[in-house]
């Protein structure tokens, strides 16, 4: 009897640490008592799908706007620049949901290199208007050629070292955000205050979302990222929206 007991909770344990172990939670340095349980991580995932499932449709709306915007100007350039961002949008929000509905499927390594490869994406594609419409000339094409070979060189590295190097790709992720301050001056003359506050906002959004996003080992705290990631895109997509 005890020893049926015990041969049960050890199964119990060895279910729980492949569930952590398929879903990336938790983690080698995490104690016994803090694995994750079965329903918190379906919870979890359910959670982290939903929220970015409304990203997808805010995205395509957004897009709309935008293309609406370029279309009064008439100018290619803006178009151009804006779809390239929208369509950034869409696509980040895309993959992360569509990671996030099957990380419990063989699929989910694939989509994970898709979601955070999506990333670079989106940071390359919010620097696109930014880049050709607000700071323009020499200096506005070098920051956008810039910012999309390390956009195509993150891609590169995520598929091929996807759970390698995890807190590296969070600093790269973040100074690829702030690189933009190199043209600080530029980018305040063009945006004005409320644009330029509104850009700053949206950097400090997915900053200290990152932070939360390196706490792994507590409960919901990808839910907490995904939720920073939606006021950071949302400050951004403003300011590109009603200042560039």
């Amino acid at each position: 009897m005890f020893y049926d007991k015990i041969k049960k909770q050890r199964t119990l344990l060895s279910k729980e640490a492949r569930w952590n172990q398929m879903t990336g939670n938790g983690g080698s340095k995490m104690k016994k008592n803090e694995v994750f349980s079965k329903r918190y991580l379906i919870t979890n995932e359910v959670l982290n799908a939903v929220t970015h499932g409304i990203g997808v449709g805010l995205s395509i709306a957004g897009l709309i706007v935008l293309l609406l915007k370029g279309a009064q100007t008439g100018s290619t350039l803006e178009i151009v620049s804006y779809s390239i961002f929208g369509a950034s949008l869409i696509l980040l929000y895309l993959c992360s949901t569509l990671y996030h509905s099957l990380i419990f499927t063989r699929a989910r390594k694939l989509f994970k290199i898709f979601d955070h490869s999506s990333i670079y994406v989106l940071i390359a594609g919010s620097y696109t208007p930014l880049c050709l419409i607000t700071i323009g000339g020499a200096k506005g094409w070098a920051l956008f050629y810039v910012v999309w070979v390390i956009a195509i060189l993150g891609i590169i590295y995520k598929s091929l070292w996807i759970e390698k190097f995890k807190n590296l790709s969070t600093v790269l992720y973040i100074g690829m955000g702030w690189l933009c301050m190199v043209a600080i001056k530029e980018l305040y003359a063009g945006l004005g205050t409320n644009g330029f506050g509104l850009l700053l906002a949206g950097g400090l959004a997915f900053t200290i979302g990152a932070a939360f996003y390196s706490m792994r080992s507590v409960k919901f705290m990808h839910v907490l990222w995904h939720l920073f990631v939606m006021t950071g895109t949302g400050f951004m997509y403003f300011a590109i929206l009603l200042y560039t």
